[in-house]
């Protein structure tokens, strides 16, 4: 991979509750930038409007570095001499500094990450961890359950997606960060802890205990449809996705089945390498993206692997709204070289590579846009998604009542494109 250490696309449709420690301290006055000695500095009273040399994009570019973190330095004074509740935490004002600085990029895909928001954006790639066993989303009022992992001591405890954590071992979680929550879940395998959930349709919280575990985050499952149809569900694109993915290829194959269905529904992506590698293993040869890193270079190509298991089986490819990144660029490698339809909804349009680079002392990392990617037909999905060949709606009803029309209808396609093979 080129340009850093980790080259990582894609967003996380869920947050996995993930345990880990981290060591804090403040590192942007020794590591990041320099510091000056602004004691000496007069008060400088400030003009009504900005001078016009100090306007525009190109302000500062001529400043050296001690004279453009100037004024950062005499902020940071005035917070800590003036601001009212004392003492500050150093450490969180240099982490909003280094949030600030990337957000004024206006690229919602660059951005810092904290440690706590780190190890947990790993945790699907790294796929094992200690605790429940649960996706979750941090953005609500409370904690809410995404849905329990197949197996996982949530499944067994039978927390179901939409399941609101309002306290935990009896403690109230109104108002606390999502991040804490997930802490406060978190804990040693075989350790006990109780959530107290609120569930719609439910007249009151009731209290589950659940024992925690050692999880492994699987990131290819398969079964047979009809002992004549293989299904594959690759939920994420992780270091060991490869590898599962060709052990179940090859287990499926032995039954000689008639055609393939590979679900990428709420894949929210993972390695660009893992994405090449899986798409490999439906197409033969011809190019599965381009890479644009922009300032006039030319696009980098990434050409299908060799020896893929099923490059002849005819194939059906299910999206939705979730199948973000790395799962659209084996969606649209699939679809432009005809490999095989798109069943489903139009997918989340996420056309950008980001690199993830660690900072020192476990500060956490950042977060870095360096390349956009094209389909083998140079299409550019950045904000646009991929539409599928075959539109299906996934109601909330359809869910409640254990209903997959999508997969229905990919049933449906493959059992056609299967007669048009038969037919030849």
């Amino acid at each position: 991979m080129k340009k850093s250490t980790w080259i990582i696309i894609g967003i996380i449709a869920g947050i996995v509750l993930i345990a880990g420690a981290f060591t804090a301290g403040a590192v942007v006055g020794n590591l990041f930038l320099p510091r000056m000695d602004l004691s000496s500095l007069p008060a400088v009273q400030l003009p009504a409007a900005l001078p016009e040399s100090s306007q525009g994009t190109d302000a500062g570019q001529n400043l050296s570095t001690e004279e453009l973190f100037g004024p950062f330095w005499e902020a940071w004074d005035i917070v800590h001499e003036q601001y009212i509740d004392q003492p500050v935490n150093d450490t969180t004002l240099m982490r909003g500094a280094i949030s600030g600085m990337l957000d004024s990029l206006g690229d919602q895909h660059t951005s810092y990450m904290d440690p706590d928001q780190y190890m947990q954006a790993n945790i699907p790639i790294n796929g094992e961890y200690e605790g429940i066993g649960a996706w979750v989303d941090t953005e609500t009022e409370y904690l809410t359950i995404i849905s329990p992992m197949p197996g996982s001591p949530a499944e067994s405890a039978g927390l179901q997606p939409g399941d609101q954590v309002i306290k935990i071992d009896g403690e109230d979680m109104t108002g606390l960060d999502g991040s804490l929550v997930i802490r406060k879940i978190l804990g040693p395998a075989g350790s006990t802890v109780v959530l107290t959930i609120l569930r719609e349709g439910e007249s009151a919280p009731f209290d589950v205990t659940i024992i925690r575990a050692k999880i492994t985050v699987p990131s290819v499952e398969s079964r047979l449809i009809d002992d004549q149809l293989a299904y594959v569900k690759i939920s994420t694109f992780g270091g060991e996705t490869r590898g599962e993915l060709r052990d179940q290829l090859s287990e499926l194959l032995k039954s000689e089945p008639a055609g393939l269905i590979v679900d990428l529904r709420n894949n929210g992506g993972g390695y660009l390498q893992t994405a090449v590698e899986v798409a490999s293993e439906f197409i033969s040869e011809g190019i599965v993206l381009y890479e644009d890193y922009g300032s006039d270079q030319d696009l980098e190509e990434y050409p299908a692997l060799k020896g893929g298991l099923a490059t002849e089986i005819p194939l059906v490819l299910l999206v939705n709204g979730g199948s973000a990144s790395a799962s659209e660029i084996v969606a649209g490698a699939i679809q432009d070289t005809e490999r095989g339809p798109l069943v489903g909804a139009t997918t989340f349009g996420k056309g950008s590579v980001q690199n993830w680079i660690p900072l020192s002392n476990n500060q956490g990392a950042v977060r870095v846009t360096v390349a956009r990617w094209l389909t083998p037909n140079k299409r550019q999905i950045h904000e646009i998604g991929l539409d599928p060949d075959y539109p299906v709606e996934y109601t909330e009803e359809d869910y409640r009542n254990g209903l997959d029309p999508q997969l229905d209808k990919a049933i449906e396609v493959l059992g056609e494109l299967i007669e048009e093979e038969k037919g030849k």
